[in-house]
C-alpha cells in the first residue's frame, strides 16, 4: 500500500479496522422506503462515502471513530455512492438535500434532521440528533 493510502486506508473498502460498527449496506432504491417507515419509530443514519476519496474515507473513519451506533438508538446504513449513484441522487431528491460526499444524514419520520459533509460532520452532533 502506498504512503497515502497508509495514511487515509484502503478506500475501496468501508470500516475500519478494529472497527465495531454493523453497517447495513444501502443498496437498492426500494430500501429508501424502509428507510422512512423506519424512521417513524427509530432515527436512522446514512452515511454516503466516495470510495475514490481519501476526504470521505477520513471522514468515514473519524466518525466511526468518535460514534458507537446503539443499535437501540439508531440504525445505520452505508451507502458507496460511487456503486449506488441512483441511490444517492433519490437520497439528495426525498430528503431534499443537496448531494455531498461524504454525506451523513440522520432522518426521523421521514426527514432529514440533520445532513453535513466533509468536516463538518461531527459525531457529536449526530449522537445528538438520535
Amino acid at each position: 500500500m502506498s504512503l497515502f493510502g497508509n495514511l487515509f486506508g484502503n478506500s475501496d473498502s468501508k470500516g475500519t479496522t478494529g472497527s465495531t460498527f454493523k453497517w447495513n449496506d444501502l443498496t437498492q432504491l426500494k430500501q429508501l422506503d424502509d428507510v422512512v417507515a423506519e424512521s417513524a419509530t427509530q432515527p436512522v443514519i446514512i452515511f454516503k462515502h466516495s470510495t475514490r476519496c481519501p476526504v470521505s474515507r477520513m471522514a468515514l473513519r473519524n466518525f466511526e471513530n468518535e460514534y458507537a451506533i446503539d443499535a437501540d438508538n439508531a440504525k445505520p446504513y452505508f451507502l458507496d455512492l460511487i456503486e449506488h449513484r441512483d441511490v444517492s441522487n433519490e437520497i439528495a431528491t426525498r430528503f431534499n438535500v443537496v448531494h455531498q460526499s461524504p454525506q451523513v444524514l440522520v432522518i426521523k419520520d421521514g426527514k432529514s434532521v440533520y445532513d453535513e459533509s466533509h468536516d463538518a460532520i461531527d459525531a457529536g452532533v449526530v449522537r445528538g440528533k438520535v
